[in-house]
């Protein structure tokens, strides 16, 4: 069954999701002034997938189930499957301006499949089947699943057996005839709240002596033991203040991290999918490393469709858009979009079919992809604030656009002299000139700024995750080879 924005809303209220945010428990989450815009972020999701014009990318119909079914709970069938998630990544990204925060799910679904199908067949375990039944029970339920990989690592130069708090890494703690018992806390967890449900992975490559830490589990949100901390973004209270609007910028949609803390979950066996097979936590990780890299190549360039509209029209505002060094910049800033979208593209075209049966993408191209994501968005928001000018930052809140303060000599309001001050080309108001001044300070240096700025250098790992995934993918040794064939080295 495919929810509706409003269903899916609602359906958070029926959980008793343990939130805490600036020291206190947060008892309705859901209709909080800071965390609401991520959901109404992540509701996107449901409605664009209700609506009949866009039903070819948001949805998909499942090789378990034959029921159709939201595109972010399927497992890819063919390269036709992997591109349209980036094309329907980049829709989302051009509807919220943010981080819409269901993909990680939808790439850990895709690692936990092929990879426990290996497992079994090597081991002999039952990891598929529990997996295979869980996901058909989001599926039918259409539920957001929050993909939980990164640990808190602590020292980073040890080992998770060897750490002098063992509880930076998830770990089992306890093994049961019926289940285990789970300790430890993943980080920086992109709509973490807003999910219904948790699906666990390793966080990276593990010996045989961290083999407490090769787990692998779903959980829901409100499961005894579970609670998270909003993790705060900059600009973030302007959304507490009485009728804040133009100084929100994207006062509408926004992103969500948070800390999720596993303080001695237990689970049971049929939700268990990795339970000490050290050697398959590198396979896992990488995979949902690669599924997750891919996205960016969809996710950013839909808000980065954004900035470069929003940058035209600081242009329109501030009278500029005829200038040739203003034209050039978004020229540049839409030739480096579109750079990333080609990766995005070109890892799915070249995406194969795994053991298991979905399709994987092509891992060097996909870590290329990443790595050009964490600098082309940068000088993408580097040209949108050089065409906005300095006003972006400098200019008074809206109060004072508003206020009817006399100040002047002849009668006139504090909000006669801003707006009379500010004001831009004909072609807008003084009003909208700030909206849109005021929404790239948001996507540029605020909130939305998680979703795109900062979330670009460091989601789906740092640069050199994605270099190492080079380095080790870029087949040195063949390219040495067809040198010494055409330059006759025998």
């Amino acid at each position: 069954m495919l929810m509706t924005g409003d269903q899916y809303i609602e359906s958070l209220r029926k959980l008793n999701t343990r939130v805490y945010m600036f020291g206190e428990k947060i008892d309705n989450w859901v209709d909080h002034p800071i965390i609401r815009p991520s959901i109404n972020c992540l509701a996107m999701t449901y409605e664009l997938a209700k609506d009949p014009q866009y039903a070819d990318l948001m949805t998909a119909k499942s090789n378990l189930t034959g029921q159709t079914i939201n595109r972010f709970a399927h497992l890819h069938q063919s390269t036709d499957d992997l591109k349209k998630k980036v094309k329907m990544q980049r829709l989302l990204g051009q509807k919220t301006a943010s981080c819409f925060q269901r993909c990680v799910g939808m790439d850990a679904f895709n690692a936990v499949f092929s990879t426990t199908y290996e497992i079994d067949q090597k081991c002999g375990t039952n990891y598929h089947k529990n997996f295979t039944e869980y996901l058909k029970y989001v599926q039918e339920n259409d539920l957001t699943v929050d993909g939980a990989m990164t640990d808190a690592k602590g020292d980073r130069g040890l080992s998770p057996s060897q750490q002098k708090d063992p509880d930076v890494f998830v770990h089992i703690v306890e093994r049961r005839a019926d289940g285990i018992v789970v300790k430890g806390v993943k980080v920086h967890q992109t709509g973490s709240i807003n999910s219904h449900e948790h699906l666990v992975m390793p966080t990276m490559a593990l010996s045989e002596a961290d083999k407490d830490f090769a787990v692998s589990f779903s959980c829901p949100s409100d499961a005894p033991g579970l609670f998270m901390v909003y993790g705060r973004q900059s600009c973030d209270t302007r959304k507490l203040e009485d009728g804040a609007d133009v100084d929100l910028g994207n006062r509408k949609f926004g992103g969500q991290e948070a800390l999720v803390v596993f303080d001695n979950v237990f689970v049971p066996n049929e939700n268990i999918y990795l339970c000490g097979e050290a050697e398959f936590a590198g396979v896992m990780v990488e995979r949902f490393a690669g599924y997750h890299r891919q996205s960016y190549g969809g996710c950013k360039v839909g808000v980065g469709d954004v900035v470069i509209g929003a940058a035209a029209l600081a242009a329109d505002y501030n009278g500029a858009s005829k200038a040739s060094h203003v034209k050039d910049k978004l020229i540049e800033m839409t030739h480096l979009n579109e750079t990333l979208y080609c990766c995005g593209i070109a890892c799915s075209s070249e995406g194969y079919p795994t053991a298991a049966g979905n399709y994987q993408i092509d891992l060097l191209l996909a870590n290329v992809c990443k790595q050009n994501v964490t600098r082309f968005p940068y000088e993408i928001v580097r040209l949108a604030e050089d065409i906005a000018g300095g006003l972006m930052v400098t200019m008074p809140s809206e109060k004072d656009f508003k206020s009817d303060l006399v100040c002047g000599e002849n009668g006139e309001t504090l909000g006669d002299i801003c707006n009379k001050y500010f004001v831009g080309s004909a072609v807008c108001s003084t009003e909208d000139r700030m909206r849109i001044l005021r929404f790239l300070e948001n996507i540029c240096l605020g909130s939305s700024a998680v979703g795109y700025r900062t979330e670009s250098m460091h989601g789906a790992g740092s640069p050199q995750a994605q270099r190492i995934m080079i380095a080790r993918q870029g087949n040195i040794e063949s390219k040495k080879q067809l040198a010494k064939n055409i330059a006759g080295i025998k």
